[in-house]
This record gives structure tokens, C-alpha cells and sequence, in this order.
């Protein structure tokens, strides 16, 4: 449709697994043309990643890869290694994961990339870089190890229950692309867009990498706590646990009335939360047995009510239910597809979803006809 944001934009997207592919269909939700270069025979490594599926199809493929067309090309094939060009030629943006020096092995790098195409703007997302980590895997649960996530998750050695590091730096690639489209719009030049899994990482570790960079402080593992507030962590409740996160003195004192423990908030020792971070472990104590009375949905309604922080925890099923019951529209479907809605709201140019994930090579003939006009 002409409507949408990125209408006319035409994205060859050479990328797979997550990160890229995340990037594309966000982009694609916002209305680029997205062409997913996939090889003959398996395409894309998630098409096999299951259980689960949906009707035949991996769940984890089709999280990142609606509104897009799949054409299958041999890139060692010398005529399907023309067609690649050809849609390099024509395309305002590239994106690809490949090992840093493939696409070069295959003309299809930078430097040849722009002298087919000067105003396209090349996206590559690498593991480690392209120099000294230009030799090692670009998996997630690498990067959250080496990159220090780990080591402040849980109680130490924890990964995230999700590829978090790969979706990371999925948003930081699609926000270079975007700022790489208002370069080429204002100059009619392109330009390189290089994220990398480490150095995306380290940015989303914010307070945590602040700690370090700029007072030589290394954190440590401590579960579900916050290093710097109190009390910000997980409580046992009657029932199930809960989190409470009262960011300030205002907020704790207001929990301490609900609890019907004044002489909490009226204890000296709490009454900031540098003091309550000092003594995390008393206060901690005191306010878990107090929450002991009460299941936590009770606690929910009446902490909510008063304006403190807090929440059950919840699984998938229900946090879709809370948004949903938010007037959120978390999920929709495409071309009977269950989808998670793009987060992005746009008054003027909201998202579309107007192609389920498509099979492998669904789109060769489509493709093939648009490039050859």
C-alpha cells in the first residue's frame, strides 16, 4: 500500500535465524518490500527449528518473517549469483548475516555493492565485528556469555529465556537502516550500516555497563534484586510470587501503609533508599512476611490501587491475556497465521500485516518478473 511509512522501500534481505530477519519484518510491518534470499532445498535454519509448529510450519520462523517474499538462489550458482546482483541493483537497502568476507567472496560485498548500487544503504550484522571477532560464531548465547549478561543474570551463569541479545541487535539494525534511508533521501547517497551482537549487548546493559565504564565497578549476579533500588525484586505471597519495584521513598511509604507496617517507613534505617539498600536483608525480611498474608492478586488490586509498582508474575499465556484485556491488540492474525502485533503504534502510517510467512521459494516467479522489468 502507498500509505505506509516506508512504502517504495526495497529491501533485499540476505540474513537469517534472528536478528536480521526481526530487523526486516519490523521494517516490512512499516511498509518495505522485503525479498528473503534463502537457499534451495532448506532455506532459512528456522524453517527447521521445532517442535513447536503451526499446520507444518516452525513457530520460531514464523515470529520473523511475515510480509516478506521468499526467493531461493543458489548464490554459488554463476545464474542465480546474477539474479542476487540484479536485486542488489535494484534494492534501497541490503541487509545480511553472513561471516564477515562471504559476501565479498561472492561480489556481492560493500565496495561491489555500491558500485552496482550508489545509493544503497548495506546493513551487515556480524557477531563480533568484522576485524579481530571476525572469526567467531555469532550466536546469541555466545554473545551473552562472553558479553557479560550472564554473569548478572539469575544467580550467575543464567541465560535470558529468549534470544534477547540477537532481537537487540535487530532494533539497532533497523534503526541504522533508518538512519541510513534519511542520509541517502537528503544526498542520494548510500552508506555501510555494521552492528554487531558484543557491542549491542554491552549498550543494552546500560546502568549495568555504566557501573563499570564510568566507576570501575563490576556487578555481580543477585536474581531477581536490583543493585541500586530497594525493595525492587521478587516477594512469596500466600499464593505465588509477585514483583514489587517501589522506585522511591514516596512509593515505599505508601507500601508500608498498605502493609500496615508504619514503623517500616518510620524506621530510620529505611527512610531512603540508600538507606534501604544498605539494609536490604532486615527490610526484605519484614516485608515478605507481611505480603505472607495475602494471595498475590489481592496484593496486586490494592498496591496497584495506591499507586505502588507491582505485579504477579506471570506466564506467556497470561501476559498476552493482560495485554489483550489492556486494549493492547497483542496479536493478530495473517492469512489464518497467529502473529505478535508490531509494537510500533503511528497514527498517520500504522504497521500492515499484509503476507503470512511465506513458504520456501513461494515468491521466485514474482520476483524474478519484477526484476527483469
Amino acid at each position: 500500500m502507498s500509505d505506509r511509512a516506508l512504502s517504495g522501500v526495497l529491501i533485499a534481505d540476505f540474513s537469517r535465524v534472528l536478528a536480521g530477519p526481526y530487523a526486516t519484518m519490523l521494517l516490512a510491518d512499516l511498509g518495505a518490500e522485503v525479498v528473503k534470499v534463502e537457499r534451495p532445498g532448506g532455506g532459512d535454519d528456522t524453517r527447521s527449528w521445532g517442535p513447536p509448529y503451526a499446520d507444518g510450519e516452525a513457530t520460531y520462523f514464523l515470529s520473523v518473517n511475515r510480509n516478506k517474499r521468499s526467493i531461493t538462489l543458489d548464490l554459488q550458482d554463476p545464474d542465480d549469483l546474477e539474479v542476487a546482483r540484479a536485486l542488489v541493483s535494484r534494492a534501497d537497502v541490503l541487509v545480511e548475516n553472513f561471516r564477515p568476507g562471504t559476501m565479498d567472496r561472492l561480489g556481492l560485498g560493500w565496495e561491489r555493492a555500491r558500485e552496482l548500487n550508489p545509493g544503497l544503504v548495506y546493513c551487515s550484522i556480524t557477531g563480533f565485528g568484522a576485524d579481530k571477532g571476525a572469526g567467531l560464531p555469532g550466536y546469541d548465547l555466545i554473545a551473552q556469555a562472553v558479553g557479560g549478561l550472564m554473569s548478572v543474570t539469575g544467580d550467575g551463569a543464567t541465560k535470558t529465556g529468549v534470544a534477547l541479545v540477537d532481537v537487540i541487535t535487530g532494533l539497532h539494525a533497523s534503526l541504522g537502516v533508518l538512519a541510513g534511508l534519511r542520509h541517502r533521501d537528503r544526498t542520494g547517497e548510500g552508506q555501510r550500516v555494521e552492528v554487531s551482537l558484543l557491542s549491542s549487548l554491552l549498550s543494552a546493559l546500560v546502568n549495568q555497563a555504566s557501573a563499570y565504564v564510568a566507576a570501575g565497578a563490576v556487578p555481580q549476579a543477585m536474581g531477581n534484586r536490583h543493585p541500586s533500588i530497594v525493595p525492587y525484586e521478587v516477594f512469596e505471597t500466600a499464593d505465588r510470587p509477585m514483583v514489587i519495584a517501589a522506585g522511591n521513598d514516596r512509593q515505599f511509604r505508601v507500601l508500608c501503609r498498605v502493609l500496615e507496617r508504619p514503623d517500616l517507613a518510620d524506621d530510620p534505617r529505611f527512610a531512603t533508599n540508600a538507606g534501604r539498600v544498605a539494609a536490604r536483608e532486615p527490610l526484605v525480611e519484614a516485608l515478605t512476611r507481611s505480603l505472607a498474608r495475602r494471595t498475590a492478586d489481592e496484593w496486586f488490586t490494592a498496591l496497584t490501587e495506591a499507586g505502588v509498582p507491582c505485579g504477579p508474575i506471570n506466564d506467556i499465556a497470561a501476559a498476552f491475556d493482560l495485554a489483550a484485556e489492556l486494549g493492547l491488540d497483542p496479536a493478530v492474525r495473517v492469512d489464518g497465521v497467529g502473529q505478535v502485533a508490531n509494537p510500533i503504534r503511528l497514527g498517520a502510517t500504522p504497521p500492515a500485516y499484509r503476507l503470512a510467512p511465506p513458504p520456501l521459494g513461494r515468491d521466485d516467479a514474482w520476483v524474478r518478473e519484477i526484476l527483469e522489468r
